[in-house]
């Protein structure tokens, strides 16, 4: 049968979606890399300068333990990254389950921030990106499952 799917019969590096899909696969590739990369590198692993959590206010072995997981965090999102490299570079035909699985992602991430929350000085700007990433991530997902014309 000659459709796209999430999960398709065969891996390629075929892409018949949406460009703008594709484009945009690229960019939260570069975003996700990026991201990883301050959480790793950033020496309060963007938990005070970026995500507002007063570190200040902790014990110094409880601000550290918040500077590791926040490493840690980095790592995952790190190896995600490189997967979403290894997709763009020989398994385009994978991008909608990629999208289906970055939308699951994102909405535990939300499920999470009120689950269990975690007090901070401000809004870190992933909480907003949340509430703004999982419609695009939907839209994006079914443009990248659509066919292009010609």
């Amino acid at each position: 049968m000659d459709r796209i799917r999430v999960l398709p019969d065969t891996v390629t590096n075929d892409y018949p979606g949406a460009r703008v899909a594709l484009w945009f696969f690229v960019a939260l590739t570069a975003f996700t890399l990026i991201r990883s990369v301050i959480h790793i590198v950033a020496p309060d692993g963007g938990a005070q300068s970026i995500a507002t959590i007063p570190l200040d206010s902790f014990s110094p072995n409880g601000a550290a333990a918040v500077i590791h997981l926040f490493g840690l965090w980095g790592l995952s999102q790190l190896v995600v990254a490189s997967l979403y490299v290894v997709v763009l570079a020989r398994y385009r035909s994978l991008i909608p389950l990629f999208y289906l699985l970055a939308i699951v992602e994102y909405a535990v991430r939300l499920v999470l921030t009120f689950a269990k929350p975690v007090e901070t000085a401000g809004t870190a700007p992933g909480a907003i990106g949340n509430y703004v990433l999982i419609p695009i991530l939907g839209v994006m997902l079914w443009l990248s499952l659509r066919r292009r014309k010609g």
